[in-house]
């Protein structure tokens, strides 16, 4: 008898020892659904790509939650991650719920069930108070290891990892920040912080996470190809859900056997990314975008009622028309109709000799119709202040010829009103034939007045080659002044200058 029962705990512990150590027993699957650079897009907005006219609709909270519930119910393991910039595009941003800012799409979020999300620039696009207002509102963590104060302490409510568990996988997930911070958002807004080399500070916690995760991610806020810098600048990585760049990877990339997830942007699209992993190996993995079309009307709910409070508030303000456009605003790489407009709007409310504007702050095209505060809204939503300061003539010599440099290698990064210059290429040289303000010689020794936004002086030294030595800061937005531009204006058919010619 004994020997039996002896043969038969023998013949258990071996069985129970192939399973512990076979690869198969070891296997766990999940899924991650992810979503980054919202920017505020709550509500469904027009796909500006698809030449039908109509245009059909794409995107919003309410065609995310469904999708998101629909991937819930037929997915027993999942995460809910956002890799930042939730903030800034649509005026919801300025509306104040529970005491913040923008509070109503981290509401929102919560009412999706996200399990984390990492910081982006544009969520420090009104003050750091208001992110961490925004942070206390969120029922999910916040992670941005390598965004700090000076002293390396997590001031804005994040810490640097979170570990997640779902039904028996384990998640570890490190928020990283851009290294460009400082030249992405008004510096205003940064004071006191400091971000620390990603790569650096990810292996850190990477090797801190291993032992007591099933998979490491990477949530991160600094563009794809940053990401494919940190794939292949660490070890032990294995997922990272990326944002910043508004890359639309409709199936991940593979670096350096790193997995790396982006959805685009505006809340046109859900990501989901299926993986199965052993022993810290992924050995499995397929990934997607699921593009939020709409398809049906949203069912009550309690974050479609949210939704629809906040249209109605920002309807009532915004939505009234104001104007008439004949030409679409395009932007472009070079010189643009709308790049044109919104620099003689800035000039026009200073009084100013020149207007100057940095071409990425034009965030929209839009169709020949009907203009409503809304679209301006979203061409310029950043809250960003008029300036002026004054240059000389000798100043702004040096800059057009900088500017028309720029334009030849097709790099501009300016959109100038109040200049009208003339130039000769030559080779990689670039010579001004002529350069003219209101229609007058420009006299190097003359002073000049220009009309930017604050967040252009606060990084003078990288627009305008030069730093001012004092500017004047308005009361009035760059918004605002498109507004009034607009209304004075009534009917637009906004051409392109060719303010900078080649002769």
């Amino acid at each position: 008898m004994k020997s039996a029962l002896t043969r038969v705990f023998i013949s258990v512990s071996l069985l129970f020892l192939i399973g512990t150590f076979s690869g198969v027993a070891q296997e766990k699957s999940f899924t991650i659904l992810h979503t980054n650079d919202i920017h505020a897009s709550f509500i469904p907005h027009e796909a500006t790509w698809i030449r039908s006219d109509p245009k059909p609709m794409i995107g919003g909270f309410a065609e995310l939650s469904w999708m998101i519930d629909s991937i819930r119910k037929a997915k027993s393991v999942s995460v809910l991650l956002d890799g930042g910039d939730v903030m800034t595009g649509n005026p919801i941003s300025d509306i104040e719920y529970m005491g913040a800012s923008g509070g109503a799409l981290f509401s929102m979020m919560n009412m999706m069930g996200y399990d984390a999300w990492t910081i982006g620039n544009h969520d420090l696009d009104i003050s750091q108070d208001n992110l961490k207002k925004l942070t206390s509102i969120a029922a999910f963590p916040t992670v941005s290891a390598n965004l700090t104060d000076s002293s390396g302490a997590w001031t804005l409510n994040n810490k640097p990892y979170v570990i997640l568990k779902k039904d028996g996988v384990t998640f570890g997930v490190i928020g990283l920040m851009s290294k460009e911070l400082f030249l992405l958002t008004n510096t205003k807004n940064l004071k006191g912080l400091k971000v620390s080399p990603p790569a650096e500070v990810a292996q850190k916690y990477i090797d801190e996470l291993t032992p007591q995760s099933d998979v490491v991610i990477a949530l991160t806020h600094e563009g794809v190809d940053e990401d494919s810098v940190l794939a292949v600048s660490t070890h032990g990585l294995n997922i990272i859900i990326g944002g910043h760049s508004h890359t639309r990877l409709e199936h991940p990339k593979l670096i350096n056997r790193v997995i790396i997830c982006q959805t685009g942007s505006n809340c046109e699209n859900l990501g989901e990314l299926d993986v199965t992993i052993d022993n810290h190996k992924v050995t499995k993995y397929q990934g997607e975008l699921h593009h939020l079309w709409i398809h049906h009307n949203a069912a009550s709910s309690q974050i479609a009622d949210l939704i629809s409070d906040m249209k109605k508030k920002i309807d009532e303000d915004y939505n009234q028309v104001i104007g008439t456009l004949v030409t679409d605003w395009k932007r472009g790489g070079g010189e643009s109709n709308l790049g044109d407009f919104v620099a003689d709007a800035m000039r026009e409310s200073e009084h100013a000799d020149v207007g100057i504007t940095n071409s990425s702050g034009l965030r929209k095209d839009l169709s020949a119709g009907p203009i409503r505060k809304l679209d301006l809204s979203e061409i310029l939503p950043f809250r960003n202040y008029l300036c002026t300061f004054p240059m000389t003539g000798k100043e702004l010599r040096r800059l057009a010829s900088d500017h028309a440099r720029s334009l030849v290698h097709g790099r501009p990064s300016l959109q100038i009103s109040g200049l009208e210059c003339e130039f000769r290429k030559s080779g990689d040289t670039v010579e001004i034939k002529s350069l003219k303000v209101g229609g007058q010689d420009v006299d190097d020794a003359k002073s000049y007045t220009v009309a930017t936004s604050d967040f252009l002086i606060n990084q003078a030294d990288k627009y305008l080659g030069m730093i001012p030595a004092h500017s004047t800061m308005s009361d009035m937005l760059m918004f605002d002044a498109m507004v009034a531009k607009v209304l004075r204006d009534k009917t637009i058919d906004s051409k392109i200058e060719h303010r900078f010619k080649d002769e």
